[in-house]
């Protein structure tokens, strides 16, 4: 089992690094497996519905990084996001980023977020950080994502690396929802073996609010 660690952060060794580092620690103690992401420096386009992941399978902007996690997702079994905290919300460019991977993973076909166990991490200097808690845990309630908690909020908080290692209860924290989705992603794997099968799907009907 693996669980695929995102980090949005501008800065590829910064305090949302090392907080994903902490969970992935304890998930390795836990027997999972992790890897973190990096979403990188370069601009990254928002989705413009243009709706051409449905045809060629994959997001029509290949010139980040997007297409390559969609790809890794596919073998992955659970997803942390982490951002920091720009004017209490997610970065400008973790936000594009998902926005675009959900929307051509959805679109492809590939299917590779339902049923996948996701949690989000919120790195702020102070304030902030529940409301980006909120945001992203949205892109995981939208596509049948079991949410993973810790015992709080998965805040945690510095400046400037590495001062987030100073939030001792804020790593706690981390700690206790690495273990919270590896216990989870057991649980799972117990019920596959004992040949519970995944909910059925629908057809999907859309409609809009226009009279």
């Amino acid at each position: 089992m693996k669980v695929m660690l995102l980090n949005g952060s501008p800065h590829e060794k910064g305090n949302t690094y090392l907080s994903l580092n902490e969970i992935a620690k304890t998930l390795e103690e836990e027997g999972i497996e992790s890897e973190i992401f990096y979403i990188g420096k370069e601009i990254i386009a928002s989705c413009m519905g243009c709706g051409a992941c449905s045809k060629i399978g994959r997001c029509v902007f290949d010139k980040d990084r997007v297409n390559e996690f969609v790809d890794k997702m596919i073998n992955c079994d659970g997803l942390i996001v982490g951002s920091p905290v720009h004017y209490a919300a997610a970065t400008g460019a973790i936000t594009s980023f998902l926005g675009r991977a959900f929307f051509s993973g959805w679109r492809s076909g590939k299917n590779p977020f339902r049923l996948k166990p996701g949690a989000s991490v919120a790195v702020a200097r102070r304030a902030g950080t529940t409301a980006t808690l909120d945001q992203l845990n949205k892109y995981f309630s939208i596509s049948q994502m079991p949410v993973i908690s810790g015992r709080y909020w998965n805040e945690v908080h510095g400046q400037i690396a590495p001062q987030v290692n100073e939030d001792k209860e804020g790593l706690q924290n981390l700690r206790y929802l690495a273990r919270n989705m590896a216990y989870f992603l057991k649980c799972k794997e117990a019920g596959k073996n004992a040949g519970i099968l995944p909910p059925i799907e629908e057809e999907v009907e859309f409609t809009n609010f226009i009279r």
